[in-house]
C-alpha cells in the first residue's frame, strides 16, 4: 500500500493519543503526537485572555502547520494525534465566540489559516472520536492529569458542539465518526478491531468489517 496519512480528531479526554498508539501497533505505522513546545504567550494569555488569545492561537497554528508539513514529508504511513484543522475550526473559533478574539483579528487568523491550508494536502482520512460530556469527564478523571481536573463541563459541551458542526461540513477529505460512548476501543478488542477495519476499508485495503455488537 502506498503511504497514507490518517488524523485522529476529538475533544479533550476522548482517547485520541491512545487510539493513535493502538492503530500504529496494529498497522505498523508511525505515530505523531501533539507537538510539545512551550507557548511563549501562555502566561500572558492566562493573565489577560482578550489581549493575548490571538497571539497564542497564531503560535499554535504555526506549530501545527509545521507538524503537518513534516507528516507529509515522512517516508512511511503516519497517524496524527489532532490535526491543524481542529486548532482553527474548534479552539480558535471557540475563543472568537467567547469574545476573546475580536472580529478584525479573527478575520486575519482565518485568512492566514485558509491560505496556508490550501497549499498543504489534507489527510487521506480523519477519524473523529465522538463522546458525550459525561464520558469525557470520566476519562479525564481516570487519566489523572492534575491540570485537567478542573476543566469546566460547559467548556467541553461547547467544544463538542463545534466538533459536531465541523464534522458535518468537513469536505477536505473523508471523515468517519466513531461514537466512543458505545465503542470502547480501549477496553474491548472487538471494538478496536472494528476501527482498524474501518481505517483499512476507507483506505482501500479490503472489504468492510461487520459492525460489532455493542456490549
Amino acid at each position: 500500500m502506498t503511504k497514507k496519512f490518517v488524523a485522529v480528531a476529538g475533544n479533550i479526554g476522548v482517547g485520541k493519543s491512545t487510539l493513535v498508539g493502538l492503530l500504529c501497533e496494529r498497522l505498523g505505522w508511525q505515530p505523531f503526537y501533539e507537538p510539545v513546545a512551550e507557548n511563549p504567550y501562555l502566561a500572558d494569555f492566562y493573565q489577560d485572555m482578550h489581549a493575548w488569545a490571538f497571539h497564542s492561537q497564531i503560535f499554535f497554528l504555526t506549530r501545527r502547520l509545521r507538524a503537518h508539513r513534516q507528516l507529509l514529508d515522512h517516508p512511511t504511513s503516519v497517524i496524527q494525534d489532532r490535526s491543524v484543522y481542529e486548532d482553527a475550526e474548534i479552539f480558535a473559533h471557540n475563543l472568537y465566540q467567547k469574545g476573546l478574539i475580536d472580529n478584525r483579528d479573527y478575520r486575519a487568523y482565518r485568512e492566514l489559516y485558509q491560505v496556508l491550508t490550501e497549499f498543504l494536502p489534507p489527510p487521506d482520512l480523519v477519524i473523529y472520536l465522538q463522546a458525550s460530556v459525561p464520558t469525557l469527564l470520566e476519562r479525564i478523571r481516570s487519566r489523572g492529569r492534575d491540570y485537567e481536573q478542573d476543566i469546566d463541563q460547559a467548556y467541553l459541551e461547547q467544544l463538542n458542539v463545534l466538533y459536531e458542526e465541523w464534522a458535518a461540513r468537513c469536505t477536505l477529505c473523508p471523515l468517519r465518526v466513531v461514537p466512543t460512548d458505545e465503542r470502547d476501543f480501549m477496553g474491548n478488542p472487538v471494538h478496536l478491531d472494528w476501527i482498524v477495519g474501518l481505517v483499512r476499508q476507507e483506505l482501500g485495503e479490503y472489504s468492510p468489517s461487520p459492525t460489532p455488537e455493542i456490549g
